[in-house]
């Protein structure tokens, strides 16, 4: 939904940018996402106009949203066992409220960063650091769950560790050589091996 939005901001300013394209940059913060498909002038140029537009974009599909499979679920199950669970994301007030609206967690989540929380976004460590402090533990006993390299670069920049999963899209390989500690298919294969996961040393 995110390529789509973005896709239909580019195109609707004029600026052809494959949909791959696009997809390979989700996970970044949008300042980077847009110097790294449009080059940092036109990003300058025209930026502001194509956030409002993706997010506007973003919302009209708002009624396609669903959590991944067990993801709901995967969140629970870690708050059942003394994880302090925070979500992190770049997304903006109107974008946010919509994915917890249909997540449905924020009885058992610790906290929530997102990008009014921060200056710098990933790959930068900045968001990472932000959830350490909500979380309020020590990098070395955090785990990070992400579906993108710069979710694992940020992490690792913040001496994180990641376990990542195969729904952004991106593949087992690639995370791995990015530092991914270990990969699942998705959340719901990762909520099924949960106790053999890394994530089982966090439980209290």
């Amino acid at each position: 939904m995110h390529v789509h939005a973005w896709h239909r901001a580019f195109h609707r300013l004029g600026r052809d940018v494959d949909s791959w394209r696009v997809h390979r940059a989700i996970g970044k913060g949008s300042g980077k996402l847009l110097a790294t498909l449009l080059g940092d002038e036109d990003a300058d140029r025209i930026g502001d106009e194509v956030k409002e537009l993706h997010s506007r974009f973003y919302l009209e599909t708002a009624s396609l949203l669903r959590p991944f499979d067990r993801a709901p679920e995967l969140i629970r199950a870690l708050a059942g066992h003394g994880v302090r669970v925070v979500l992190a994301t770049s997304a903006g007030a109107d974008e946010l409220k919509e994915q917890r609206r249909v997540l449905d967690v924020d009885d058992v989540v610790s906290g929530i960063v997102s990008g009014a929380d921060v200056d710098a976004t990933k790959p930068d460590p900045e968001p990472v650091f932000a959830a350490l402090e909500s979380a309020g533990t020590a990098p070395e006993d955090t785990i990070f769950i992400g579906d993108a390299v710069w979710d694992v670069h940020a992490a690792t920049k913040a001496g994180v560790r990641t376990v990542s999963v195969l729904s952004g899209g991106v593949g087992a390989a690639e995370l791995t050589e990015a530092g991914a500690i270990a990969t699942y298919d998705d959340a719901a294969a990762l909520l099924a091996g949960l106790d053999e996961s890394p994530l089982a040393k966090l439980f209290s």
